[in-house]
């Protein structure tokens, strides 16, 4: 039976770091706590302007991190560079802005073709995989698929900031149709962003996604928890609800 897996995203523990300019909390002992409580893989964002994750933590982490290390990034050529030198397990393509707080929508894949789809390549010739960050839209579907990608990543944060039974119902069910859609044309579908211990549930019974990333929860209920018990506490939901679907 399929098991959906969980990537623990570390970068608000570097953001907490960050606030300070010092040495603790680090990401990487984050990371190693996240393993130990069985999660399948870790993420980090290296952004252009730094603001969390630094050098010095990926590759870091590329060397500690003992189940597979996911790197979202924005497509700058600086950060493309770093990406084929370090050789994470999975590169995340994602929109970046100086000014977001965070990710704020998907990539369009559509509109950038050429651009993603050379850098796909040069991530696939590394040894490295690809997933594409993109809205639950059929046309960034299939232009993911023609890019060469071999993952999407759907983006859950309207439906996670959806107001009342209706919405939420609406953006879930363009989640359900493009799960469907992309599986359908051969590739393999993550989900993340906005998911917490509250509205994960309904995305767990999606079939046919593999993998949900979340960070920003499972970190904030560590405050309170700490982050092996909020990494357990989410892992337990997901298999909970995960088997409602089989």
């Amino acid at each position: 039976m399929h098991i959906l897996k969980l990537g623990v995203n570390v970068d608000h523990v570097a953001t907490l770091r960050q606030a300070r300019r010092g040495m603790f909390p680090d990401p990487v002992d984050a990371a190693a706590i996240c393993e130990l409580a069985g999660c399948d893989s870790i993420v980090c964002h290296l952004r252009e302007d730094r603001r969390h994750i630094q050098d010095r933590d990926l590759y870091v982490l590329r060397k500690t991190i003992k189940t597979k290390l996911n790197m979202e990034m924005a497509l700058s050529e600086e950060i493309v560079g770093i990406a084929l030198d370090v050789k994470p397990d999975q590169v995340t393509l994602v929109p970046e802005k100086r000014e977001e707080l965070t990710t704020e929508g998907g990539l369009d894949v559509s509109g950038n073709m050429d651009r993603i789809k050379d850098n796909v390549g040069k991530f696939i010739k590394a040894g490295i995989g690809v997933s594409l960050f993109i809205e639950p839209d059929e046309k960034q579907i299939e232009a993911s698929k023609e890019a060469g990608a071999e993952y999407i990543e759907l983006h859950t944060g309207r439906y996670a900031d959806a107001v009342g039974e209706k919405d939420r119902y609406k953006e879930l069910n363009k989640i359900y149709k493009a799960t469907k859609y992309a599986v359908s044309i051969g590739l393999r579908v993550n989900a993340g962003h906005g998911l917490n211990y509250k509205n994960a549930h309904p995305i767990c019974k999606i079939k046919g996604i593999e993998e949900l990333n979340i960070g920003y929860s499972i970190i904030g209920m560590a405050v309170f928890k700490g982050l092996e018990a909020a990494v357990r506490e989410m892992l337990w939901i997901m298999k909970i609800y995960e088997k409602e679907n089989h």
